[in-house]
Order: C-alpha cells, then structure tokens, then sequence
C-alpha cells in the first residue's frame, strides 16, 4: 500500500500500513511553486476597534505586533504541528483590514518546495489574532476569533485551489 492506509474512497496518508502516525515522505515530489491564503477575523467591541485603530491600545501597536507574531508563528509550523514538514518559506505576508465590527486577517505564505504552505497561512492568521486578542483583553475580554479559513492554494500535483464564499 506505499505506505498509507487506504480506507475505501480514500486514503490516509499519514498513517502507515501499521496504522501509527507518520510523516508523508515527499522526497521523489518535484518542487514547485506553491503559495497558500487564509484568512479569519477577531469581532471586538467598538472600544477595542477604536483603541487599535488609534494605535492606543494599552500594549501599543496592536497590529505590527500582531503581523511579527504571525511571520514568526508561520516559520515554526512545523514544530508547533507534530506531521506538519519544516518548510524554507520564501515569504509570509500578513495583511489586515478593519470591518465594521472586526479586523481581519489575510496571511499569504510562498516558497518552491515539495509540499504546499496551507498550514503556515492559517498558523499565521491564528497567531496574529491571537496576538490581537492578548494585546487588547484589557479593553475586551469578549472578542471572538472566527471564521479562519483557507481561501486559496495553488502548486503542487492536485494544482490550484480556491474557497467558495461562505
């Protein structure tokens, strides 16, 4: 079975003929351009949005600290996600808007390699909304991380990929 376990329609490629977890060998793949976008949001109190905004939050700039965090957490994917292949990314960025009652967060992470940077994206948005919330609990406490998701990937042997609207 090359090393998956094969349950019907489909199969788990991280699980060996054994059934133990494993990391998918992906040393014949060829390397391709690849780049993956997430996104999700943080809705917070008009307070907090203005607090951010302003750049007076009471831990300060809320949204540069947030994008470091991000591009960092993007780097450590692999440690942090225990199948997940370290990866040389070439470029992890992290933009944000403001909505109504939210800000959201968009990270678009890229390299030439043999496996694809969802996962990095998506660390990216979860830790720089994370950092949003630590940075700014003090004015509200009831912020709520949600809809993180990816929106689009493209490279590799299953090709380009985009989310439909929710």
């Amino acid at each position: 079975m090359n090393g998956t376990r094969d349950l019907g329609a489909g199969r788990l490629t991280h699980l060996g003929d054994d059934g133990a977890a494993r990391m998918v060998d992906v040393g014949a793949k060829p390397a391709t351009a690849r780049r993956a976008v997430a996104s999700g949001r943080i809705a917070m109190s008009a307070e907090a949005l203005a607090a951010i905004r302003a750049g007076n939050a009471p831990k300060g700039d809320v949204l540069s600290t947030a994008r470091l965090a991000g591009i960092m957490a993007a780097k450590r994917t692999g440690e942090l996600i225990p199948l997940c292949h370290p990866l040389a990314l070439e470029a992890v960025n992290i933009d944000f808007a403001f909505e109504a009652d939210a800000i959201r967060a968009t990270a678009t992470a890229s390299l030439t390699g043999k496996t694809g940077v969802e996962m990095e994206a998506i660390t990216a948005v979860c830790i720089a909304l994370l950092t949003i919330y630590d940075m700014t609990k003090a004015i509200d406490k009831a912020m709520v991380i949600e809809g993180v998701r990816l929106i689009a990937k493209s490279g590799g042997k299953s090709g380009a990929w985009q989310a439909t609207k929710a």
